[in-house]
């Protein structure tokens, strides 16, 4: 087996010759472990071709990116923008080159389709297709494309996956592939992204059936409710039954247990989702996930949607749906998404020739995801996502943590090709800590979340970050020091940017996001070595961390003396927060605090309340500690401004830094 480390010297010496084109930023003879890129770059850009291609099919867009990662492996050239919300615009002017905008992407493939060999051609019957195309297109420096879309371009077929696999069949596909094409793939990367997306239809007439007008998180509003959906039976394409978060702003959104639908009386379909049963019915389930209780759910800006068809003549349709927490339900007669290729992210997985596949992490397919991660040496990364929305993230992260592996949410990340060549002065500078001195207050400190994920760095955390209120109250925000390899502008960014306020600290747990106490005792050290590098790299001394969970009760496992201890030895780290959620973690392991996450439900005002609630029993004698979690995707400094204005004395707010020298002292007493 190639290791990372031999492949990447190894591709230092091709790199003349056409080869990968990755970039190192020191000789091959003069690089070590400490200095060897773990995320490599294929050159600094100095001319772009940009152009919009939010408007462009799937299809379309999949193709332009896989030629993007062939173009700009010998070189950034390509850079595209993706979608409506303009996130890839605002860090145009960052890359520092000259660039060129094109109104149709698509005269760029005239442009630029020389330099591709040909055209994989992915199965439309086989969605996992896809992603074995993108496999094959960085081994074979092609495009993967339709054939209708080769003929069109002029690109000759180098190999066609039509009526090759099985659409059934799952296993068989990555199999092939992992036996025919991963060894002749980098083993540097490893990329987990789905093959399709859904995509909304526009001006679809959903009708409201139903409505909790009540912020309920328990399952003290479950029942079972009828929904006469006669109105919808005008249509020529069945019924579509949608469901939504009512409030989407603190993640308890519709959850279904079980579903019956009647026709006139009779009964013509009855399941429990997640079963085989519920299949024939789900129209969209990708933005939902199945719950302890076989029920399906969704929260913030997600749903599901059902499709039901009634036998011809029918005069009433109804759904029996067991229902609960804040749910929004909806209707329409006309077919309310289309699935496309998943286009994101391909450019890096091409440029870098590595193996792109889809395994939810359980079961049979979850066996073939530890073959997979069994193949790669310690801490090789595993870029993209997981199925199964937070259990496919739990179980999927678990097993990368168990062959260690970390993994980068990177998904949704767009021109990295370009992004990771960038030239931008990453400081490795440690803010100063504000003088502070201890006593018997409430001292809380507060943290956005999500930053281990690089595609919210470049999206959600940018818009936020630019909220006016930003820098009113102190804020830790996480974000990933692998973006001094992969966006070194977007961290230089919020880095210049930053006010005295806000402090950029490691989100879960250090270099990627993993669960230390499943790694192999024998290589968590390469994996805290790794997270001290980048973190010194990066000026970061706080990291927030997450954990496996306890199968008793689902609940987290506290960090042990070994973990903390390792940590330690090979960083430079004043503290560690952990996901908690609970508040009620604090413990000082090998010296080196690590205190529990706490998360409050709700916008500012019951933020404050839950907190009040929190302290009842504290009496002032000693200070109190809270690190209070902010949910990065529902609130904004303009929340966390408002939260500031609430919460008086005893409460005091500190930037983590600051929290952290105050809790030592605390404890040195």
């Amino acid at each position: 087996m190639v290791s990372r480390r031999n492949f990447l010297l190894a591709n230092t010496a091709v790199l003349a010759a056409g080869g990968l084109g990755v970039s190192l930023s020191t000789p091959a003879a003069a690089t070590t472990a400490a200095t060897r890129p773990l995320l490599p770059n294929f050159g600094r850009p100095t001319r772009l071709d940009y152009a919009d291609v939010s408007a462009l099919h799937g299809n379309d867009q999949l193709l332009l990116t896989t030629l993007q990662g062939v173009v700009n492996r010998r070189g950034p050239r390509l850079y595209f923008n993706y979608n409506k919300e303009n996130f890839d615009v605002p860090w145009l002017d960052s890359t520092g080159a000259r660039v060129t905008r094109h109104d149709n992407a698509l005269d760029l493939v005239a442009r630029y389709g020389r330099e591709a060999r040909g055209a994989i051609l992915h199965d439309p019957d086989v969605p996992d297709s896809v992603n074995v195309a993108t496999t094959l297109a960085g081994l074979e420096g092609a495009v993967a494309a339709t054939a209708e879309q080769a003929a069109e371009h002029g690109f000759k077929t180098i190999t066609d996956l039509r009526g090759k696999f099985d659409p059934d069949d799952i296993l068989g596909t990555y199999r092939w592939q992992l036996d025919n094409l991963f060894p002749r793939c980098t083993h540097a990367l490893l990329s987990g992204l789905p093959p399709t997306r859904t995509v909304s239809v526009d001006n679809v007439q959903w009708r409201e059936v139903a409505r909790e007008t009540e912020r309920i998180r328990d399952t003290s509003n479950r029942e079972v409710r009828t929904f006469d959906l006669s109105q919808e039976l005008s249509g020529e394409d069945g019924v579509y039954l949608r469901f939504q978060d009512s409030f989407g702003d603190d993640g308890w959104g519709a959850s279904v247990g079980a579903v019956t639908v009647k026709a006139d009386g009779k009964e013509i379909a009855s399941f429990t989702p997640g079963t085989d049963a519920e299949t024939p019915y789900l129209f969209d389930g990708l933005n939902s996930a199945i719950g302890g209780d076989s029920n399906r759910f969704s929260d913030g800006g997600g749903y599901f949607v059902y499709r039901f068809t009634a036998p011809e003549g029918t005069q009433q349709l109804t759904v029996d749906v067991d229902l609960w927490n804040q749910f929004l339900v909806t209707a329409t007669t006309t077919a309310p998404t289309r699935v496309e290729p998943f286009p994101y992210f391909r450019d890096y997985t091409v440029a870098m020739r590595a193996m792109v596949f889809w395994l939810p992490p359980s079961g049979q397919t979850g066996e073939l995801l530890d073959e997979i991660l069994g193949k790669v040496e310690p801490t090789t990364p595993y870029a993209g996502w997981f199925s199964n929305d937070v259990a496919g993230e739990w179980g999927g992260v678990d097993r990368a943590s168990q062959h260690a592996v970390e993994v980068i949410p990177a998904d949704y990340y767009m021109n990295a090709t370009v992004h990771a060549g960038v030239r931008a002065e990453v400081s490795d500078r440690v803010p100063p800590r504000p003088k502070a001195t201890l006593r018997n207050r409430v001292y809380v400190t507060l943290t956005v979340g999500e930053g281990d994920n690089i595609q919210y760095c470049q999206r959600r955390m940018r818009q936020i970050w630019d909220d006016d209120k930003r820098g009113e109250v102190p804020t830790n925000w996480t974000v990933s020091p692998l973006l001094a390899e992969i966006g070194p502008a977007i961290l230089a960014y919020f880095q210049r940017t930053a006010t005295p306020n806000d402090l950029l600290i490691a989100g879960p747990s250090g270099a990627g996001y993993t669960y230390p106490g499943s790694w192999p005792k024998e290589a968590l050290d390469a994996y805290t070595e790794l997270s001290g590098r980048f973190m010194r790299r990066t000026g970061m001394d706080l990291v927030y961390a997450y954990n496996h969970r306890n199968e008793e009760d689902d609940g987290w496992v506290a960090f042990d003396e070994r973990i903390v201890r390792s940590y330690k030895k090979n960083t430079d780290l004043r503290g560690i927060i952990q996901s908690w959620e609970t508040g009620d973690l604090q413990i000082n392991p090998a010296g080196l605090p690590v205190i529990g996450n706490f998360m409050p439900q709700g916008r500012a005002q019951e933020y404050h309340d839950t907190l009040v609630k929190h302290i009842e029993g504290w009496d002032g004698s000693q200070p109190l500690f809270i690190a209070g979690a902010v949910n990065a995707w529902n609130w904004s400094p303009s929340d966390i401004a408002e939260l500031g204005t609430l919460l008086d004395d005893p409460f005091e707010i500190v930037r983590g830094d600051v929290f952290f020298k105050l809790l030592g002292d605390h404890l040195g007493r």
